[in-house]
């Protein structure tokens, strides 16, 4: 691939001596590998927080590197964007280890909820913490996922339930947005369960999120999505559908849970709506399938939270992305069905239980889950783009899901700015200013 450069002034930052850098400049179709857009070899220049040049070091133009400048020696380790997880339910209060062990011991998912546990008991800790307690409780776990590449996450409410406790959750996250590293876009998901104390007239509380919540939320721009958890036990198709068309018609983005523990059909609203995303996905239908490639819907995969509810389908991510659907890559982080920060481990299962080639998990962790939040110019490395990027310690993204589990983060840049220097990685270079550079 060709370099790409811009005017010559002095960079601020230099990635160099590179096994490859991962740009994501090509459009998918269906050859990943091709959709990476390697440069081998290649350095990255930044400045001013964007992406100044990525080509070979020889063509760094004159004088952009100075004493100034700030090198990070790859070492011969690959570089890519900074990942983008599309799906997570971070802020939360209390924890939920006892249900963990009850679904070891073959308790179901909708068994726990109907005996109290589930979302309700993280509703009830939620609901009870203040804002600031909310958000001293998220800064360590955006600091763990910061640590393993995600340098944009999708964070959800959701665990309040009323206008009141929807509103704190959004605040809690725009709060966040200004006093730490990962960019985070918000999501309205007051649909996520019926709360205890409206369960005798559920009508009412769909109202409440039509005609209450959404429009406050709204006024108040605290989130970009509205997103509804269609599932037996929490809401149908048609709630479902009224609560996302009342959303739209306050500008927020219609994003759905579709089709995980039961084939409801929600893959199929998510397609009518030209909802950005449709997650989950486990028990999705061929007809499902269809529906969401004719219509250009995002498939948000989270594995993790198949294997930690002991499910026995894993979303069919081959049949996804051979029929054109695409296909992205989350954590779902959150205290009952996935209580882990690990993206790598993400990858993985992505590869392992999905069906996944290594170049597909890591354009659905990317490129993919940037068009799930609908940020075009996310999940990629671009002339005149965020500098967002990751220097790993191993020489090839296939190294990540193989490797399982283990986080390869070197070092991570935000906006221009390194955030995550791991000091306990493994050595693959280190930061240094290299004369051979005019520095």
């Amino acid at each position: 691939m060709g370099e790409l450069t811009a005017s010559p002034a002095a960079f601020e930052l230099l990635v160099r001596n590179t096994s490859e850098v991962l740009t994501l400049r090509a459009p998918p179709g269906r050859d990943a590998e091709r959709a990476l857009g390697a440069v081998h070899r290649g350095v990255v220049g930044v400045r001013e927080g964007i992406i100044a040049y990525v080509g070979p070091e020889q063509d760094v133009p004159e004088g952009a590197v100075t004493a100034a400048t700030q090198i990070l020696d790859a070492g011969g380790g690959f570089v890519g964007p900074g990942f983008v997880d599309p799906h997570t339910h971070c802020v939360f209060a209390g924890e939920r280890s006892h249900e963990f062990e009850l679904r070891n011991q073959g308790a179901s998912y909708l068994e726990l909820a109907k005996a109290g546990g589930g979302i309700m008991s993280t509703v009830k800790a939620t609901r009870a913490a203040s804002g600031a307690d909310l958000v001293a409780l998220t800064r360590p776990r955006l600091a763990r996922m910061l640590a393993h590449g995600v340098t944009c996450a999708e964070v959800k409410s959701g665990y309040g339930l009323n206008v009141r406790d929807e509103l704190k959750m959004l605040e809690v996250v725009q709060s966040l947005r200004a006093i730490q590293p990962v960019e985070l876009v918000p999501t309205l998901l007051c649909a996520h369960a019926i709360p205890t104390e409206q369960k005798p007239n559920r009508a009412h509380y769909v109202d409440v999120c039509v005609k209450e919540i959404i429009p406050e939320v709204a006024s108040r721009n605290l989130a970009r999505f509205c997103d509804v958890f269609t599932e037996e036990g929490a809401f149908s198709l048609a709630e479902s559908e009224r609560i996302l068309v009342a959303g739209k018609a306050h500008g927020l983005i219609p994003r759905l849970h579709a089709d995980q523990l039961t084939a409801s059909g929600a893959s199929g609203l998510a397609a009518t709506l030209h909802a950005s995303s449709a997650d989950h996905l486990e028990e999705i239908s061929e007809d499902g399938i269809r529906a969401l490639a004719d219509a250009g819907v995002v498939a948000v995969l989270m594995p993790t939270s198949t294997l930690f509810m002991h499910q026995k389908r894993y979303a069919p991510g081959r049949k996804l992305w051979d029929a054109g659907v695409p296909v992205a890559l989350g954590t779902n982080v959150n205290p009952g069905s996935a209580m882990s920060e690990n993206h790598a481990l993400t990858l993985g299962l992505g590869c392992l239980l999905n069906g996944l080639t290594a170049a597909e998990a890591y354009w659905a962790a990317t490129r993919g889950a940037a068009m799930a939040l609908r940020l075009p110019h996310h999940g990629e490395l671009v002339l005149g783009g965020p500098a967002d990027l990751v220097v790993f310690s191993c020489p090839t993204y296939r190294h990540l899901p193989y490797h399982l589990g283990i986080n390869h983060v070197r070092w991570v840049v935000k906006s221009g700015n390194v955030v995550v220097q791991r000091g306990d990685a493994p050595e693959c270079g280190e930061l240094r200013r290299r004369p051979d550079l005019g520095v």
